[in-house]
């Protein structure tokens, strides 16, 4: 879905490095949005290139633990890029798009780590449904959130399948049929971010939460959420039997093995 946040760019910015990707030595890879002069819309360019880095963590053997979702310059995410939506006006241009969209959400959810949305500014339509799509979100306090394509006259479908997911069903509702924003601190309580903290916080906060992660070992936190996913999409005896499979083929890890074993001759567990 769109917003109206977007301002035209020039070919040599949207030539630049759409996508920034940095990868530290304990393996948490941050992808940043960058098209600030449009508030990171998220052109078919931009998509193309996120689509392809999240292919390549999908499908990453080495030690990627975490990857971080962030936005260069005042915003996160403004949405989709209304100017070039608006220039190709065909149905099957418009299916292709948010089949494109669609896609890349949905590897956000295969990947086997977490992914935190560092979000700042707004984040509103499709960038919205990308901090809903996410697994974890920080925000800073001055952020603000809207599904906003009503006012245009174009219901965020799209951002509401993940929406739904994250916030109750009424509040959900009356954020799409509205369009109106929230603030960060309403965005925790709805359930669409974990936590807000002072602009000048955002990053030392992600980083703790990204500290967090990294002292549990990778094999468990993959099994664990490929299986949190799936469990809630099912009834709740498919879903307890889902867990029972996963549980003990986890135990059979060595990182389980030793972790309890640890715990058992009160020690730190040594994990590779």
């Amino acid at each position: 879905m769109s917003s109206p946040a977007e301002r035209p760019e020039s070919a040599p910015q949207e030539a630049a490095a759409i996508v920034k990707r940095e990868r530290d030595a304990r393996g948490v890879v941050t992808l940043t949005l960058n098209r600030p002069q449009a508030f990171n819309a998220l052109s078919e360019a931009l998509m193309a290139s996120l689509q392809r880095e999240l292919d390549a963590l999908e499908t990453d053997r080495s030690n990627a633990r975490v990857l971080v979702l962030a936005g260069a310059g005042k915003a996160f995410c403004a949405g989709h890029d209304l100017r070039e939506m608006r220039a190709k006006p065909s149905l099957e241009h418009y299916q292709r798009l948010f089949t494109q969209c669609s896609q890349m959400m949905l590897t956000l959810r295969r990947l086997p780590i977490p992914v935190i949305a560092r979000v700042h500014g707004i984040a509103t339509a499709a960038g919205c449904q990308l901090v809903a799509q996410c697994d974890l979100a920080v925000a800073a306090s001055d952020a603000r959130f809207a599904v906003s394509g009503v006012n245009l006259g174009l219901f965020c479908s799209t951002p509401g399948v993940p929406l739904s997911r994250n916030v109750p069903l009424k509040q959900a509702f009356e954020m799409l049929v509205t369009g109106d924003f929230i603030d960060a601190q309403e965005a925790r309580e709805r359930g669409l971010v974990n936590r807000v903290v002072a602009p000048e916080a955002l990053d030392s906060e992600v980083e703790n939460l990204v500290a967090g992660i990294l002292r549990k070992p990778r094999v468990a936190i993959a099994l664990g959420k490929e299986l949190f996913y799936r469990q809630s999409e099912l009834p709740l005896a498919a879903a307890y039997e889902a867990a029972s499979r996963t549980i003990a083929g986890n135990m059979m890890e060595s990182v389980a093995l030793e972790g309890v074993q640890a715990f058992i001759d009160k020690r730190a567990p040594r994990w590779e």
